[in-house]
């Protein structure tokens, strides 16, 4: 599928000088120990050095703060994502941010997201041992692909495998997280999956609503390992573009959160007051200038 890509609408112009004052700051990090350090908390032990791998053309990681503010509901931790970790540094200024860093994609990915194919991954791993058998780290996925291109084959997806398998899954079921597993539909309001747990922030869609550049993001999710045997396990964490390398995703790790805590699965983010609604009032008329992909036309 090939994409194409229109202007935006006089409504999203009008919304975009509306949103809060702040916004992320990020510090761009591909050295392993760094990345590990940030998110490690107690009852988790490093095994051995960690490794990190990503593309020669961008750094794809680094260290956030001030995400609160932003309204993602995690203040500081480690981002990962499938572009450049520099293009998250401020708030949301276009629809179609993107960097190809020429990294290949990831085969454990592929898997989550077949038959599509993944491209420009960024991907951490180390071994860790336990206290208690737990494992827990809270998280959030964001995305450029929202909302234009949901339930298209471009379903960017993040993983965090532990000893092979994916606990990073829509809280309460083993369905991974990805663009077209949590969204607000496409169009916006039309056959979305898990709404409830999604966040519009798209400039043709009424936002921005938060202080973020990517155009929607999930709540904040809990991933948890539990009744791990003693003795050494891997983690790894990994995200990628699917079906292309255009428009990034990334996902906002909690620093210290790597802990042997069960965790509950989610916490929501609040809403951003009555822009949300007036947004979402006027979500039918941010279709004069949407990308057009192949998706359903609004009807």
């Amino acid at each position: 599928m090939t994409r194409t890509y229109g202007t935006g609408t006089a409504l999203a112009l009008l919304l975009a000088g509306t949103g809060p004052v702040h916004a992320i700051a990020v510090d761009p990090s591909e050295d392993a120990d760094t990345l590990v350090d940030a998110v490690l908390g107690p009852g988790i032990t490093l095994d051995g050095a960690p490794s990190y791998s990503d593309g020669p053309d961008a750094a794809q990681s680094g260290i956030f703060t001030g995400g609160n503010d932003a309204g993602i509901g995690i203040e500081e931790g480690v981002l990962m994502t499938s572009g450049s970790a520099a293009n998250v540094d401020g708030s949301n200024h276009g629809d179609y941010t993107s960097t190809e860093t020429g990294a290949p994609g990831d085969p454990d990915l592929d898997a989550l997201v077949a038959p599509g194919e993944t491209r420009d991954a960024a991907v951490l791993e180390l071994d860790f041992s336990t206290d208690s058998g737990n494992l827990a780290f809270d998280y959030v996925f964001a995305s450029e692909e929202y909302n234009e291109f949901v339930g298209s084959s471009f379903n960017d997806v993040f993983a965090f495998f532990v000893d092979g398998e994916n606990i990073a899954n829509i809280p309460g079921t083993d369905t991974p997280v990805s663009i077209n597993n949590v969204n607000g539909g496409n169009p916006l309001g039309k056959d979305a999956s898990n709404a409830d747990l999604f966040n519009n922030n798209d400039l043709d869609d009424g936002g921005p609503f938060f202080d973020l550049e990517y155009d929607g993001f999930t709540d904040v999710f809990t991933a948890t390992a539990t009744g791990l045997e003693p003795g050494s396990h891997t983690i790894k964490l990994a995200i990628a573009d699917t079906g292309d390398n255009d428009l990034d995703s990334g996902v906002f790790i909690e620093g210290g959160s790597f802990t042997s805590r069960p965790g509950d699965g989610t916490t929501p983010v609040p809403a951003p007051g009555t822009l949300l609604l007036l947004g979402a009032g006027f979500a039918g008329l941010g279709w004069a200038g949407r990308k057009a992909v192949g998706a359903p036309s609004p009807g």
